[in-house]
């Protein structure tokens, strides 16, 4: 029987929304406890992250409530670590396949998309890279892709890694949200959701979201209005 997991997660976070993906997807019994990463509360870093940043999880120990986790459940932090801790967990290999090389591929597409995406994206908002670097994003991961499905065919770890991204990409490009020229993001999605060139990337995309995971931990309105208010177009 797997032992209790508290997630400590933030809805805007993407890092965060990597692991609540997977925990969805294994089938894992956890508690939900979302951080206001605007006003973090005074207990958060010394009991459970000392970076108190999300995610983090505290595993393990007795039932215990959220604000107070026992001291001795075990306290894990960042993204990367906690997707490869779940799939661990998970013995129905819901989150990586058995075969080794599958897995080392999950891995593998894992370190390659996301400093190429994640990149693209954070710049384009931020202002400090042109929209249209996407694009560049958008083809490292259709050539990582095979020719249907997902990341390694079936659905693993390296699938929830990059889903967060793909999901605020769409919110801020196609509300034209970000420190970007006005016009640039609508511009750009209709282009991914047009040109032939991101065929690939479209299907991969409506795939993701077609998931149960997917629907019941993305907070498209929130995110929204969050990135409204932190990537405002200076005026």
């Amino acid at each position: 029987m797997a032992k209790q997991i508290t997630l400590y997660t933030a809805k805007v976070c993407p890092w965060a929304h990597r692991t609540e993906l997977a925990l969805k997807e294994s089938k894992l019994p956890y508690t939900r406890y979302e951080i206001d990463l605007s006003n973090k509360p005074e207990w958060y870093a010394p009991k459970v992250n000392k970076a108190s940043k999300v995610p983090a999880i505290a595993y393990g120990g007795p039932d215990a409530s959220p604000e107070n986790p026992s001291p001795e459940s075990v306290k894990i932090a960042e993204s990367g670590v906690l997707l490869e801790f779940f799939a661990d967990l998970d013995r129905e290999n819901r989150l990586l396949p058995k075969d080794p090389v599958l897995r080392a591929k999950a891995r593998f597409f894992i370190e390659t998309a996301t400093p190429a995406f994640t990149g693209a994206l954070f710049g384009a908002v931020s202002g400090t890279k042109d929209v249209e670097a996407l694009f560049d994003g958008i083809d490292v991961i259709q050539g990582l892709l095979p020719v249907k499905g997902y990341a390694i065919g079936e659905w693993s770890i390296a699938d929830a890694a990059i889903t967060p991204f793909f999901a605020r990409t769409e919110v801020s490009l196609k509300n034209d949200i970000g420190k970007f020229e006005a016009g640039k993001g609508k511009a750009a999605w209709a282009k991914i959701e047009t040109e032939p060139r991101f065929s690939r990337f479209r299907q991969y995309f409506s795939d993701l979201k077609n998931r149960d995971s997917y629907k019941e931990t993305f907070d498209e309105e929130f995110v929204k209005n969050n990135y409204a208010k932190r990537f405002a177009r200076d005026v």
